[in-house]
């Protein structure tokens, strides 16, 4: 009877909502601000810093990306190994002081040090125990839980723009109080994340390998083998061949991936767009993704979470092809929302993926290596992206789509190696 009944039990009570709109409100702040680095690219390249070319700027934005991603790994496990909140803590810090030092800048270096760097180091200490304690809590609606979760950098990806466009262009504050302005918020919303972000009473984090329950050490060579092959045993899920595509796939995807993220405003000012209206097109891209990381995760839990991935990489390689034929306004706030919905499963799911092929003790670890995989990728695709401007949109929409391909290929080889049906739930 009870058998029965377990299942019926929800997953959403009081203290895994908490954590759930924690996870949003810390990836409001960090992805969310990254997402709305189009705005900067735009203001930077027209008011701040017009001797710079697009492929120097792109360079501010694309390093804070690189280490978002690839300080996952060991940002993971340093919240395995401790708590959260450690990594939570140093990363909420160091952001509030980089974006207070962005207000100051006034030269390029001084932009890439503070924007760049200590920005992006600060959001992977905060964004990566944050993704990782919420999917502890859900297991039949993992990735809908997800979905709500990364759908908070969408959000921020709507209202960082909007604020920054009312603040900088229609109210006529400086730049420097528009940044400490967000600087603000950011300390007030990421002091509610160090408070909501707990794991479960029921977690128990892995044994150090060479003492005992007691905390002292074990002497005998027999423990300390078991303690090897105990560790050796967790860390085999991340040598999977599904892992391994998962992480190749997602790596070359992210080549093209932000791209229109990037460049869709000042694309639209070659069509004839206003600056202002431009920044709009950036809310709406994130907008739209903000559903395309719920809906999709809501039918992942049921059809299967590399299914539903495979499928939006795919959509998100076709759409960014159509790029450059859209040549008017209408079109491209209708080319923004569909680019953001179907992509935005990406986002949500690569997380699910990742915790599918991990335990609960090495969640932290699989999600950082997804993270750190991508972000040699993340690095390099946005100025070349910017090069590749020079030459024209359409080499940009080429080049974005084709890796975007590819890395679609990829996954799916990945999937098929979960289950080669494939009309199975993967």
């Amino acid at each position: 009877m009870d058998t029965e009944a377990s299942p019926k039990i929800s997953e959403f009570n009081v203290r895994s909502t908490l954590v759930l709109a924690a996870s949003a409100l810390a990836l409001f702040c960090t992805a969310g601000f990254i997402n709305a680095f189009g705005v900067f690219q735009t203001y930077y390249t027209v008011h701040y810093l017009p001797q710079e070319s697009a492929f120097d700027i792109a360079w501010i934005g694309s390093m804070t990306t690189f280490l978002f991603f690839g300080l996952g790994f060991p940002a993971g496990l340093l919240s395995d190994k401790t708590s959260p909140i450690v990594p939570i803590s140093i990363g909420a810090v160091c952001q509030v002081v980089a974006v207070f030092m962005i207000s100051l800048c006034k030269k390029y270096y001084q932009f890439f040090l503070a924007q760049g760097v200590l920005l992006g180091i600060a959001m992977a200490l905060i964004t990566i125990p944050t993704t990782s304690v919420a999917p502890l809590y859900f297991q039949r609606n993992r990735a809908f839980a997800q979905g709500i979760s990364v759908a908070g950098s969408s959000l921020g990806g709507v209202i960082w723009p909007i604020m920054l466009d009312q603040m900088l262009n229609a109210d006529g504050v400086s730049f420097g109080w528009t940044i400490r302005s967000v600087g603000f918020l950011q300390l007030l919303f990421l002091a509610i994340v160090i408070v909501g972000v707990r794991r479960p009473k029921t977690f128990k984090a892995p044994k150090k390998d060479v003492e005992d329950q007691t905390g002292t050490v074990a002497g005998s060579e027999e423990e300390k083998d078991q303690a090897k092959q105990q560790k050796r045993k967790r860390l085999a899920h991340l040598r999977t061949p599904s892992f391994m595509f998962l992480c190749g796939g997602l790596a070359i995807f992210y080549f093209g991936f932000f791209a229109p993220f990037f460049y869709v405003s000042t694309y639209a000012i070659t069509l004839g767009v206003s600056e202002s209206f431009s920044i709009y097109l950036i809310a709406i891209l994130n907008a739209a993704s903000s559903f395309g990381r719920i809906l999709p995760g809501f039918i992942a839990d049921r059809v299967g979470h590399f299914n539903i991935l495979v499928t939006s990489m795919f959509l998100s390689a076709i759409v960014c092809f159509c790029w450059k034929g859209v040549d008017n306004v209408a079109g491209l706030v209708v080319w923004s929302a569909v680019y953001g919905f179907v992509s935005g499963a990406v986002l949500s799911l690569q997380i699910a993926c990742a915790s599918l092929v991990s335990t609960k003790e090495t969640m932290g670890a699989a999600i950082g290596i997804v993270m750190g995989s991508i972000a040699l990728t993340a690095l390099f695709g946005t100025p070349i992206a910017g090069e590749l401007v020079k030459s024209g949109y359409l080499a940009l929409s080429m080049f974005a789509g084709a890796t975007m391909l590819v890395g679609a290929v990829l996954v799916l080889f990945a999937r098929l190696g979960r289950s080669p049906k494939l009309l199975a739930k993967a």
